[in-house]
């Protein structure tokens, strides 16, 4: 995050430097367990007595070229070298900012054909990962924050991941899934048939962020909700429920353009009895988009992860769970550059608080609009002053991801060389 960079001899700074970062990609304590670990105890800390929506979903890293890469499998092309990333992000329901790294998976695909997918269970395909994402959640944060609400995509919509959730009963634990199946009833009928002769019970406005090739834009949609009870699936093994009951939020734009219409079917284990209901369950599935801002931070619009030189497998994974605490932690600034209560220590330990105020006050001018307004020791505090670093001249717009990335870079050198004059000083004084 220093530097901007996931690239050695950038990291590195020099030959020693470089030799020296890939010692500790090659070190066993380095693993990819360990450095989450190290990531997860801190978003941990982050969420404590917070109500949290645990986002998880998957992005795949791919390589135009082998460029004498060994041992990754096809990725997301299915053609090139590659590897596949499912992070586990915390995000503050109540503020909807990013409160840090939870948990990641990494894995390749063989090169070999599968069974027919209906003729594996769920522990056999890359489908658990959901699963496996959300216990990751209910384990890292149940009795720490006031709720943890997991939400994913339609990818997530298996009949094993409600089953497994129910079975578990973690008190305080939700799941919130987008539906890609338009299931048969137990009380008969489909589901997006019976939802759509449902009553309206609110109209909302809902603001959908853009996307490349797409401008944002606010939906004005219907809001219907009920509950529905879904059958086990004849390719669900039977130990899962015969039958599981959820609430339904269906969610149609009215007005919209012609092709892309917003329509979402979200299946949940909060409830939907009212309008209100309803309208929080949306909010909370709009959040899974930070996700995907997590996803630009570590790839196109940041850290340029499909750029790295590294060709072995065990320092290529550990190098993007790494990459992974780094993009969190760029939209962590970025979220507290407009005010707030969070903490300094979300991504700098408190300690620090003295020596980063003198670096503060070194970027501060004459006037009001040049001074840091922010709470001493707050978030939002640190990132005025990260910003500053990275060239934000106080006007205009606010800073970006790749402004508080540069200004990551020079802040912690200044910060690095004034913790170590600081040691030296206390080491000689008498």
């Amino acid at each position: 995050m220093e530097t901007g960079s996931v690239v050695l001899s950038v990291v590195g700074g020099d030959h020693a430097g470089t030799a020296a970062a890939h010692r500790y990609l090659a070190s066993p304590q380095s693993s990819v367990p360990t450095v989450l670990s190290a990531l997860r105890e801190r978003a941990v800390a982050a969420c404590r007595g917070r109500r949290v929506v645990a986002v998880q979903d998957t992005t795949a890293v791919s390589f135009g070229e082998a460029g004498g890469r060994h041992g990754l499998g096809p990725g997301g092309d299915g053609r090139h070298p590659g590897f596949f990333l499912h992070p586990v992000v915390a995000v503050d329901a109540q503020d909807e900012a990013v409160l840090g790294l939870v948990d990641a998976q990494v894995w390749t695909r063989g090169a070999a054909p599968v069974a027919l997918r209906w003729n594996r269970g769920v522990s056999e395909k890359e489908s658990r990962r959901w699963l496996v994402g959300t216990q990751a959640a209910d384990t890292a944060l149940a009795g720490v924050a006031e709720q943890v609400v997991s939400v994913a995509d339609q990818e997530a919509d298996l009949y094993e991941h409600f089953a497994d959730h129910a079975g578990r009963a973690v008190p305080g634990s939700a799941l919130l899934v987008r539906a890609r199946h338009d299931r048969v009833l137990v009380e008969g009928g489909r589901m997006l048939a019976v939802s759509q002769d449902w009553p309206v019970l609110a109209r909302e406005a809902v603001p959908i962020p853009a996307t490349p090739g797409r401008a944002a834009r606010t939906a004005q949609v219907t809001l219907r909700a009920g509950r529905v009870g879904l059958p086990r699936p004849r390719s669900t093994g039977p130990g899962a429920p015969a039958a599981l009951t959820l609430g339904l939020v269906r969610v149609d734009e009215v007005g919209g353009p012609a092709a892309g219409g917003l329509c979402w079917h979200l299946l949940t284990t909060l409830p939907v009895e009212t309008a209100a209901q309803a309208a929080e369950v949306v909010r909370l599935y709009r959040l899974r988009w930070r996700i995907e801002e997590v996803f630009r931070a570590l790839k196109n619009d940041g850290l340029q992860l499909e750029a790295t030189q590294m060709r072995v497998p065990s320092k290529l994974f550990r190098l993007s769970v790494l990459a992974l605490g780094a993009a969190v932690r760029i939209l962590q600034l970025v979220d507290a550059r407009d005010g707030g209560m969070r903490p300094m220590s979300d991504v700098l330990d408190a300690s620090t608080r003295s020596v980063v105020a003198a670096l503060g006050q070194s970027r501060e001018r004459a006037t009001a609009r040049q001074r840091n307004p922010h709470r001493a020791g707050s978030l939002a505090w640190l990132s005025w002053i990260v910003a500053r670093f990275g060239g934000w001249n106080c006007y205009g717009k606010p800073p970006g991801p790749k402004i508080m990335a540069r200004g990551w870079a020079s802040f912690t050198a200044a910060l690095t060389g004034a913790l170590i004059a600081q040691t030296e000083q206390n080491l000689c004084s008498p």
